[in-house]
């Protein structure tokens, strides 16, 4: 519908004036900024692709006045737009040498002016592809934000739970190499959740949906991913910390069983947290904030057993002589986490 729209109003707009009455480019140019990914990215498209083209002609313009349309010329134009140009935007480069290598080949087979009427026809199909992709269902992305920020924290709050349960069940050095393979696979979730996040911000920017609804930023889980991407450094942290200590050989810096027990209970106790960190946040007024409260339970009952442990390891009743930077490591990264996730949750 979008597309048919597009096409038909530019059509409409562009077709009595143009040479021939065949508005094919800017036809073409609207469909594009019509089906932008965003409202925001279609503008900016749109302004990128229409400066292109205007350098492009006007270099092509430039060239042909001075050397004709010749090699001459056409190296001119390679060097000028591709070395000469800024470096970090490769395709406007490109874009500027194409249009103006395609326009000095016009120049030969017509008049100078009339290469006027392409950068015309992008212009107003830029514009009317714009207001299409604007009015008509502007896109947006906030149900993939919410599913693969969700995804992100019930994977972490898995995998802490599972290194609980391994603990707890004495395999420290049968399961801690497929922990390690598992939290280093959950940075293609992390980057995935983070692209996710970056577009749902994005669709909200100049969405005509979001003021007619009166969206919230809110909704896109930004401020919960941030909280969730210094959590997966901590997870990793622990799981590598644990890896590593099953394959020591020295007999010394193998972690105290004592100790272990209590890590198994805290690590568990901090993944029901960081799963119950992304359940939905009641309004101030309804009558159940049970998620809340179970995130809430579950980050007090950890932080407890961090207490606790902290105070054995100070007075040397889990500490091994040779293992005491490895329970530190432990404690650290579990620390951080609890602490970060309970400061995110408080805002």
């Amino acid at each position: 519908m979008k597309s048919l729209t597009a096409a038909l109003l530019t059509w409409g707009a562009v077709a009595p004036w143009v040479p021939g009455g065949r508005p094919y480019l800017a036809v073409a140019t609207a469909l594009i900024m019509a089906n932008g990914a965003t409202v925001y990215r279609s503008v900016t498209s749109a302004v990128q692709s229409v400066v292109a083209k205007l350098v492009g002609l006007t270099l092509a313009l430039v060239t042909a006045w001075l050397m004709g349309s010749t090699m001459g010329s056409v190296a001119a134009i390679a060097v000028i737009a591709v070395v000469i140009g800024p470096r970090r935007a490769v395709d406007d480069r490109l874009q500027i040498a194409s249009t103006a290598v395609v326009a000095l080949a016009a120049t030969t087979a017509a008049p100078v002016g009339s290469l006027v009427s392409p950068a015309v026809q992008t212009l107003m199909g830029a514009v009317v592809g714009i207001v299409v992709n604007a009015l008509v269902l502007p896109p947006l992305y906030l149900d993939e934000s919410d599913s693969a920020v969700r995804g992100l924290a019930r994977a972490m709050g898995t995998l802490l739970r599972e290194m609980g349960a391994g603990l707890a069940e004495r395999q420290l050095a049968v399961r801690a190499p497929a922990w390690l393979h598992q939290a280093r696979d959950l940075e293609k979730r992390l980057l995935d959740a983070e692209e996710q996040v970056r577009q749902a911000d994005e669709s909200l920017r100049w969405n005509t949906r979001c003021i007619a609804h009166a969206r919230r930023k809110d909704v896109t889980h930004g401020q919960a991913f941030r909280a969730l991407r210094g959590v997966f450094l901590q997870v990793r942290g622990i799981a590598r910390t644990l890896a590593d200590n099953a394959y020591d050989d020295h007999v010394d810096h193998h972690l105290g069983q004592q100790f272990l027990d209590r890590y198994a209970e805290t690590l568990e106790l901090a993944g029901v947290a960081v799963e119950g960190f992304i359940e939905p946040r009641p309004a101030p007024d309804a009558p159940d904030a049970a998620p809340r409260e179970r995130l809430r339970g579950a980050i007090d009952g950890a932080l407890t057993w961090h207490e606790t442990m902290t105070d054995l390891i100070g007075r040397g009743s889990l500490t091994k002589p040779g293992a005491w930077y490895i329970y530190g490591s432990l404690m650290t990264d579990l620390e951080r986490l609890l602490l970060d996730l309970d400061h995110a949750d408080g805002h």
